[in-house]
């Protein structure tokens, strides 16, 4: 057999031309993979020199850590734990009670209060994340003895019961309405989907929601009012 012609190996990969510069799929594969692996190193190295040095994360812990929270435009400290939920800290810290703590995994609302604007559950974020951040909570609506809007068309409509889960409704209404000043029925309930109320009062909620904001109470489709 010459030297082309194929012959095999004890591996059974088959050999071209056999001799000192034989050439196999399994030799072709083994130098494309350590080709491309050397390339991406080689690419890797560059884009971190390109960056620059990797930046420090500051290590909070294991101990009790300052944060500095602005709630309802007051600024408040607390020594907390690292692993401390902005729940724990505005309730247990500060007396901030109307927070309520339902369910602790982000799956009810009765926590709900807003961060820099946005709606977020409070048991699902650590204090420290918090830092510097500017935190709404229930107790922030009210002007003294002057209630927010939303406030006194929850109590017009009788939009609460047992009034757990109202202080967190109430948030997010508010959080509904500064993104959509005057919602339908439809994005009203998208918008509230994440709260949960145990009694069932969700049409009174509803209408409280458009009369606050100035729209005319209507009928569910099940016929209540």
């Amino acid at each position: 057999m010459d030297g082309n012609d194929e012959q095999k190996r004890g591996d059974d990969t088959p050999v071209i031309g056999a001799g000192p510069n034989e050439f196999s799929r399994r030799t072709f594969l083994q130098t494309m993979g350590i080709s491309a692996a050397a390339g991406a190193l080689a690419d890797g190295a560059d884009a971190q020199s390109a960056r620059g040095p990797i930046d420090r994360v500051p290590i909070m812990g294991p101990g009790p850590v300052d944060v500095r929270l602005h709630v309802n435009g007051t600024l408040l400290h607390a020594s907390v734990e690292p692993a401390t939920t902005l729940l724990e800290t505005l309730r247990m810290e500060h007396g901030l009670t109307g927070t309520k703590e339902v369910c602790d995994r982000g799956a009810c609302g009765g926590c709900s209060v807003l961060v820099n604007g946005r709606l977020v559950a409070s048991c699902m974020m650590l204090a420290v994340d918090a830092e510097g951040a500017s935190i709404t909570t229930i107790e922030g609506f009210a002007e003294g003895d002057v209630l927010d809007p939303i406030q006194e068309a929850f109590i017009r409509h009788d939009a609460l019961q047992c009034g757990f889960c109202t202080p967190g409704l109430i948030v997010a209404v508010r959080a509904l309405l500064n993104d959509i000043p005057r919602p339908t029925l439809d994005e009203i309930k998208r918008g509230l989907a994440g709260n949960l109320c145990r009694c069932g009062t969700y049409t009174n909620v509803f209408n409280a929601v458009l009369d606050a904001s100035g729209q005319q109470p209507v009928r569910d489709q099940g016929g209540t009012a």
